[in-house]
């Protein structure tokens, strides 16, 4: 997944006997019919435990009044589960034989998973990063065997990619060591250099051979994992505007905040599967930036489910900052998720101006929305729903006017 160099050839996967050991070898990029496997969908619905739990966290700091700390152990949780996720994500389209040992080693990655969420309440809490390090260990060991598994069947250049790979992620294993060891100071810093070089990884790997990734089969992940995002926002949300009501009986502050809510989940679904990606995922270097762009996309989607409950706590006076600042924890990750998505995903399928910037300026419009006090949330839905209505007549109109001029240059 890197600028360089050409995609591996597509007769390299050849069809193999179903036994229980088979040779791991890269599958072609033109394959026919390619779809998720259901080994790929218990993954992905696996890490919505490691995701909960970081939302909730991020919930009980910025409700503290804590922002700053809250979105800094936020954005390191999340990096450590999105990456994990997406070399999985990309290998598997690459890779995947579904033999026993696959599967094995995969459910291994997952067993890390819950080890990872299971000690992410001690690192936000108390700085203790030692079991969210342990799983990233397990997640990140398992992975490596693959590699080195994929390395035994290559030859040349395509085994010399695979050691390098498990190499990389060996290495960093070790560097990560340092927010486990090192002073509390000196671990944005640890994160920061160790995120860097992490995502290198696949750069150098990949200098001289590109795995053969399949476009369809990508996108199809990706959006897989955007709807578990999204309807972990939506199960956030719901279990806190039903604990509000159980305890204090407000339910006529909370329907506008509920309401609202939806409204943003719905029209953040609805902008992301608008395009057809996949036409878009052709060579490396534009998968290379649409992929680690998914950083944002997914922890700014997952961060409004967390901004909805945010925002319920305050309503109901359990939030100990103001409505303004309320309001911020679901507008501002809104905003950035219109907005990441728009220059990732939806721009290269936009025709003029004027739809080009329908997202840029619902982005803005959304940010403004912050400063209405208790219906910040239910405007900033109903501006995300006019962005999906304004877009949709925007494309039939553009669509209408080409049919006549095909039509037209067809007859000449």
């Amino acid at each position: 997944m890197t600028s360089s160099s050409p995609p591996a050839p597509a007769s390299q996967h050849a069809p193999q006997p179903l036994r229980p050991l088979r040779r791991l070898t890269a599958r072609g990029r033109d394959e026919a019919h390619r779809v998720a496997s259901p080994l790929e969908l218990f993954f992905d619905l696996c890490f919505v435990v490691a995701i909960a739990q970081a939302g909730v966290e991020l919930v009980h700091t910025v409700a503290a009044g804590h922002a700053g700390e809250g979105v800094l152990n936020y954005a390191m949780q999340f990096f450590a589960i999105w990456w994990a996720w997406m070399n999985f994500t990309w290998f598997s389209s690459a890779y995947d034989n579904d033999d026993v040992l696959y599967r094995v080693v995969t459910l291994v990655q997952i067993a890390g998973v819950l080890v990872l969420a299971a000690g992410i309440s001690q690192a936000f809490t108390d700085h203790d990063y030692l079991v969210v390090w342990l799983g990233y260990v397990i997640m990140r060991l398992a992975m490596a065997a693959q590699w080195l598994r994929a390395a035994r069947w290559a030859r040349g250049a395509e085994r010399t990619m695979a050691l390098r790979y498990a190499g990389g992620v060996l290495l960093c294993l070790v560097g990560w060591l340092g927010l486990v060891v090192l002073p509390a100071p000196a671990r944005p810093w640890v994160f920061l250099v160790m995120a860097i070089a992490e995502m290198s990884v696949p750069l150098y790997a990949e200098k001289g051979y590109t795995t053969s990734w399949h476009p369809h089969h990508i996108a199809e992940r990706y959006g897989l994992f955007t709807i578990i995002v999204l309807g972990e926002t939506i199960s956030a949300a719901t279990v806190a505007v039903k604990s509000a009501v159980a305890e204090h009986d407000a339910l006529s502050e909370l329907l506008p905040i509920a309401a609202g809510g939806l409204l943003i989940v719905f029209s953040a679904w609805w902008i992301y599967f608008v395009v057809p990606i996949h036409g878009y995922l052709r060579s490396s270097r534009e998968s290379f930036l649409w992929g680690y762009g998914h950083y944002l996309i997914f922890a700014s989607a997952a961060s409004i489910g967390a901004g909805i409950e945010v925002a319920v706590e305050e309503a109901v006076g359990k939030a100990h900052i103001s409505t303004t600042a309320a309001s911020a924890a679901v507008t501002v990750p809104t905003a950035l998720y219109l907005l990441t998505v728009w220059a990732l995903h939806s721009r290269h399928f936009k025709v003029g101006l004027a739809q080009q910037l329908v997202l840029p300026v619902t982005a803005l419009l959304v940010l403004c929305c912050t400063f209405l006090g208790g219906w910040a949330v239910p405007a900033a839905g109903v501006v995300s729903a006019l962005a999906v209505a304004t877009g949709t007549t925007l494309t039939a109109r553009t669509a209408g006017r080409e049919r006549p001029a095909e039509a037209t240059a067809a007859a000449s």
